[in-house]
């Protein structure tokens, strides 16, 4: 495994060379200050200084946690949801967790029943935020989510999905990522959304990463940082808090920090030169707030803590070196790479330690909420550290806007999101994605003379949220549209002889077949499904549909394409480039190895065809 990671880290270096019913409130406010961290005047801290003296410790470690709830209501969400809030966190609802606990910050999560559709997202953050300005001290709440676009999404239709950070990336274009960026964030403030996590500043230099992949911009460290960038200025420049991740870099790994502990070998010196660039690409573009990674880097902490715990990472190379004086939250205090080594009680005290200043939820709420306030009635944690941390926290909050305009309306629900100009918008940019590996023979475009009638078969990953999906559906869909006669045919992640037997049978009274391929291994069956759909001597157009590495893995396939995702809008581009409707514009952003020899790139970073 470190041969392959010196051969792939070297070669990327080389290539780097609304409102409550009847109540009024102001529209959805872009921040005083979009694109950076100009100072607070001394008005603003005084007033803010003001406001932590009047909290009591209960209210100041409250002000820390970023916790999720379920529900779609912030005071009558479905039975359901109050029995799951109970259970987890010992309150029925989002108003009940901020009088309780005084959380400083809520995440939302489809599957935490917060995301239904933009009106219904946009009273519940109204709903937050009543709440929150009801309490004793009323401190708004910083409502944030994970919309990555992508694979990663936690608002979908009819909110505008744009294509992911490595489909942006095999673009190439700074102004697509900022775009996307901007009107993006614009659908997420006006449902009251005020921090996303994103963008994904990892450069993935390992095929074999379980848990970053598509989400990186690629594997030229330079290429990441400008992408970083551009998309930092377009989220902030729509008057939300971006947020980069995951800090120092969780690029270069074949371990899920969800389910374990990954460690990252990289050198100083090579981490100086793979991963540090998109991070002070975010600092310099004055990025609101960064997140920490669950991994552990023994060139920079030989206690071997995860990164979200180690002081020497998050303090002495984050703040002290790269100068950064935003907030620092954490990932997900619920996964397995940060509970591994300390019990849940402690976790949180030590990430405090270490330099953090948000903790994303934790498993146990109550567990950790009264951790962190022992240690700081036993002096493990100062009074003046927290205050300094709540600082941070509260002047991000006032930069967006929150505390002069917390709410927001249906009408800018309207006005916003999933707008015709967006959608068209997400179209444009998906167009300059779709990457041609390979056309050999000129089998590509297909021609609605000769191959008219196309058989659309492969995995049907689970659609990110409120997409349309299933895939395979979708494509047959687009090339039905694009004037061809298509049918879909599911065949799983691994389809067995019966599926590939189908698959067969169905080709024969077709002209084509597109192969939707997702994560081709070297012992996957879809290996099995793609020979037997060659040998049938029908021309085979190959999709891989996540990671772009599927080719390698695929002998024989003479016509091959990377869309990089498997969402609506970047599967109806890479339709309209196989019909010949689009040229193939997107760029390789990551190296293919060989399968064989995996020290050989099969195409290199930048590879591309043209019709």
């Amino acid at each position: 495994m470190h041969s392959r990671r010196t051969v792939l880290t070297t070669a990327a270096a080389a290539a780097a060379a609304v409102c409550p019913t009847g109540a009024a409130a102001p529209a959805p406010a872009t921040a005083a200050t979009p694109l950076g961290h100009r100072p607070p005047s001394p008005a603003t801290r005084a007033r803010l200084r003001r406001l932590i003296s009047r909290m009591t410790p209960e209210e100041k470690v409250g002000q820390l946690f970023v916790m999720r709830v379920y529900g779609h209501s912030a005071t009558d969400p479905d039975p359901d949801d109050v029995a799951a809030n109970q259970k987890e966190i010992g309150v029925a609802n989002a108003a009940e967790l901020i009088a309780k606990y005084h959380v400083g910050g809520i995440i939302y999560f489809g599957w935490a029943h917060n995301t239904r559709e933009p009106h219904q997202i946009a009273d519940l953050s109204n709903g937050i935020q009543k709440a929150a300005a009801a309490q004793r001290v009323p401190v708004p709440v910083l409502i944030s989510t994970d919309q990555e676009h992508g694979i990663v999404a936690r608002v979908g239709a009819p909110a505008t999905l744009f294509p992911g950070a490595m489909a942006l990336g095999a673009g190439g274009s700074r102004e697509d990522a900022g775009t996307a960026a901007t009107l993006a964030g614009r659908e997420l403030l006006a449902m009251g959304i005020r921090q996303d996590y994103a963008p994904d500043a990892d450069v993935n230099v390992n095929p074999a990463n379980p848990v970053i992949g598509v989400r990186s911009f690629g594997a030229d460290p330079q290429a990441v940082a400008r992408m970083v960038a551009a998309e930092v200025k377009g989220y902030q420049g729509a008057g939300i808090a971006s947020c980069a991740k995951h800090f120092p870099g969780h690029g270069d790994t074949d371990t899920d920090s969800h389910v374990g502990l990954p460690y990252i070998h990289h050198t100083a010196e090579e981490w100086e030169r793979l991963d540090a660039p998109p991070f002070k690409a975010a600092i310099a573009a004055g990025i609101d707030s960064i997140m920490t990674a669950h991994i552990v880097v023994p060139a920079f902490d030989k206690s071997e803590d995860p990164a979200t715990l180690s002081r020497p990472i998050l303090t002495g190379i984050l703040r002290e070196r790269l100068g950064y004086d935003g907030v620092v939250v954490t990932d997900s205090l619920g996964m397995e790479g940060v509970r591994v080594k300390y019990g849940d009680a402690r976790v949180p005290v030590l990430a405090l330690k270490a330099g953090v200043d948000q903790l994303l939820n934790p498993p146990d709420l109550s567990l950790a909420h009264a951790a962190v306030l022992r240690a700081l009635a036993d002096g493990e944690l100062s009074e003046r550290d927290i205050d300094a941390k709540l600082m941070r926290i509260l002047l991000l909050k006032d930069r967006r806007g929150l505390f002069a305009h917390p709410y927001t309306t249906h009408r800018a629900v309207d006005r916003v999101v999933g707008t015709r100009s967006h959608l068209a918008a997400a179209d444009r940019i998906a167009d300059r994605t779709t990457t041609l590996l390979r056309n050999d023979a000129g089998i590509l475009p297909l021609s609605r003379r000769r191959e008219r009638r196309v058989l659309v078969v492969g995995y049907d990953a689970a659609a990110p949220t409120g997409t349309g999906g299933p895939p395979t559906t979708v494509l047959a869909k687009a090339f039905t549209e694009l004037g061809f006669t298509a049918t879909a045919l599911s065949t799983g992640l691994s389809p067995g002889r019966p599926q590939i037997d189908e698959a067969v049978a169905a080709l024969a009274a077709r002209d084509a077949v597109v192969v939707a391929t997702y994560n081709v291994t070297a012992d996957s069956s879809q290996r099995q499904l793609v020979a037997a759909l060659l040998a049938t001597g029908k021309p085979v157009v190959q999709l891989a549909v996540r990671n772009p590495y599927d080719i390698a893995q695929l002998p024989g396939v003479k016509a091959a394409l990377a869309s990089y995702s498997w969402t609506d809008v970047e599967l109806r581009a890479a339709a309209r480039v196989i019909a010949g409707r689009r040229d193939p514009a997107g760029r390789l952003p990551v190296a293919i190895m060989r399968a064989d020899t995996p020290t050989t790139a099969l195409y290199r970073i930048g590879h591309g065809l043209s019709y």
